[in-house]
């Protein structure tokens, strides 16, 4: 889950994205700070309604800013028409020109910027052949697959050399099978892309796979970034916990036990023990993999038991998610579904849980 190998560090630091985006609306206001390194993807990551097309668009200038600054490779873009700021976006539904060849789609572009007719063409075949592309050249749009139409899009936001590449959930309209594909191909085109690129996805596998850091928003704000990796592996809001598939809870480290916000403070129902010897505010998590689930109480009592109540259980590929409720908190235990039909499992049930302790991960708040 590291994404791409990145080029941070290789440029000097005028170089690249620097901004402040401040977007004020009846309903919601954006506050955020981004900043993008040439060769660097820089991934967007939220829950719906977040920031994060108002952001990607407010960078595009399709939306008014309130304040802060926008500055591109030393540039200041925040007073330029989108025309000027000579950077390519690639939209959801990539928006392609129907009544213009796939090759005058991708020469649209540099001859916007003042390239000759043949100049532009012959620029737009380069980028088509390098996509896989070449013979569409003459095709219309509605002759191309979903997959096509992206390569297309990713080609005409290319084609005028841009210092900053915009991804609007470039693979939210592909197939399953398409997404694998497309998904592979335009991590090597962003690989071998020299400006900086923000890549707006709710689909944490995408922003894994093609990012070489996250910025986590939600309401507005920044929560969270670091690389797929860091950000995999110290979440610390419960969306982040929920895309990453791990259980995650803020408490008071002490001694090797943490007791659980929310939970019942100093007792033995709302406290954790680890192997960690952090003291302070601290998150805690584990996989839901580590947690065992027990029809009675299991003998020789596993330090970290407690009494949860099954909400509801979730069939997931080989595997069956099984939500617990609290108190003392709330939790998530993958099982086979042998384990299912054992415990016999379902809403409203009780049950007892157990994680080891060598099993949680404990990290400064």
């Amino acid at each position: 889950m590291g994404g791409r190998p990145s080029t941070r560090g290789t440029t000097s630091g005028d170089g690249g994205l620097d901004a402040r985006l401040v977007v004020r609306r009846a309903v919601f206001d954006l506050d955020l700070a981004l900043t993008a390194e040439p060769g660097e993807v820089v991934a967007l990551l939220g829950p719906n309604g977040a920031g994060k097309s108002t952001a990607l668009r407010a960078l595009a200038g399709l939306v008014p800013t309130a304040g802060g600054h926008l500055r591109l490779d030393g540039g200041d873009l925040g007073a330029l028409p989108p025309d000027r700021r000579g950077i390519g976006m690639v939209f959801q539904d990539y928006l392609l020109f129907p009544h213009l060849s796939v090759l005058e789609n991708v020469a649209f572009g540099p001859r916007c910027q003042g390239a000759g007719r043949g100049e532009a063409r012959r620029r737009a075949a380069r980028w088509l052949e390098r996509v896989g592309l070449a013979e569409f050249a003459s095709a219309r749009p509605r002759a191309l697959s979903g997959g096509q139409a992206q390569r297309v899009a990713l080609a005409r936001a290319l084609a005028v050399e841009p210092g900053l590449l915009l991804l609007d959930e470039p693979l939210a309209a592909l197939d399953a099978h398409t997404r694998l594909e497309i998904r592979a191909a335009l991590r090597r085109h962003l690989a071998g892309f020299a400006g900086a690129a923000v890549l707006v996805t709710h689909d944490p596998l995408d922003a894994m796979v093609l990012a070489d850091r996250i910025v986590v928003v939600e309401g507005g704000r920044l929560v969270q970034e670091g690389t797929p990796a860091e950000v995999a592996r110290r979440p610390r809001t419960d969306y982040v916990a929920r895309l990453v598939g791990l259980n995650l809870y803020r408490g008071h480290a002490k001694a090797g036990s943490v007791v659980i916000d929310g939970g019942a403070a100093g007792g033995a129902a709302g406290t954790l023990d680890t192997v960690d010897s952090l003291d302070g505010e601290v998150f805690l998590a584990f996989s839901p993999s580590s947690v065992a689930l027990y029809r009675t109480r299991p003998d020789g009592s596993p330090r970290n038991l407690w009494r949860a109540r099954v909400a509801a259980v979730e069939r997931q590929g080989d595997r069956v998610r099984v939500r617990l409720s609290g108190p003392p908190f709330d939790a998530v235990a993958d099982v086979t579904p042998a384990a299912v039909a054992e415990l016999q499992l379902s809403e409203g049930s009780l049950i007892w849980a157990a994680v080891k302790a060598t099993e949680t991960h404990v990290y400064p708040a």
